[in-house]
């Protein structure tokens, strides 16, 4: 098997996957993955997306929507919070709060960005602003192909929400 080849297996079993992760899988230095990458990405074999100072690779197959899914499924918070409301319930902040056990301000922080990806939408209820996934059937999808891969250090045993599905 060729370097390109194992760096597109790689890729495909772990979508998301940043630049230092597929060095470890592959065992490749730094300029010989660079150099690889690039005859990827020139020729059209993966989906790399640059975005806030980091790198992520995926499948050709994965949409932007996924993507933006997937990134969001392997950052720790953003993943508590999805997972939190994975139950088809919509939450208020203080609740999210709660079941992420983190800080309101770091639980607040990566709530509005899982808004503005359109992942997490708002409404109000009761004169209570509350929270819910925009499209739950895809974030099961999403966790069911890719998992154990995203949720691999997935804390507070969540993993037990999954083999109650």
């Amino acid at each position: 098997m060729n370097r390109e080849t194992e760096i597109i297996n790689v890729v495909e079993k772990n979508p998301g996957i940043k630049f230092r992760e597929i060095m470890r899988e592959t065992g490749l230095k730094n300029g010989v993955l660079s150099y690889h990458v690039r005859k990827l990405e020139e020729n059209g074999s993966v989906k790399i997306d640059r975005k806030s100072g980091e790198t992520r690779f995926y499948p050709l197959c994965v949409t932007d929507e996924e993507s933006n899914l997937i990134t969001s499924l392997r950052r720790d918070t953003q993943r508590y919070i999805l997972l939190s409301l994975l139950d088809g319930k919509s939450l208020s902040f203080n609740e999210i709060v709660h079941k992420v056990r983190k800080s309101p301000s770091t639980v607040s922080t990566f709530l509005g960005k899982l808004v503005e990806d359109n992942i997490v939408g708002v409404k109000i209820i009761e004169l209570k602003k509350v929270y819910f996934l925009k499209n739950a059937d895809m974030v099961h999808e999403i966790i069911e192909k890719y998992n154990p891969i995203l949720l691999e250090r997935t804390a507070y045993n969540f993993a037990d929400t999954f083999a109650n599905l």
